[in-house]
């Protein structure tokens, strides 16, 4: 359970940098416009909030300091 703790705390910590960083993104799909079966889609590239990393270092630094110090 500890190890578990520790990756899982790694993993985020790693991912929150990233995202804080700057480097995070996601692609969304929109609809344009449609006329019957013919669709217009546009595609844009969408940072992730830094918020979102800042709570990943913070959730992740506390899961790898909580599997640190468990007790049994």
């Amino acid at each position: 359970m500890r190890a578990g703790l520790i990756i899982v705390g790694i993993i985020l910590l790693v991912a929150g940098i990233w995202v804080t960083v700057g480097n995070g993104s996601y692609k969304q799909t929109d609809t344009v416009a449609q006329l019957g079966p013919a669709k217009i889609e546009a595609t844009h590239e969408k940072a992730v909030p830094q918020w979102l990393g800042i709570a990943g270092i913070v959730v992740g630094g506390l899961l790898v300091i909580g599997g640190v110090v468990k007790k049994g």
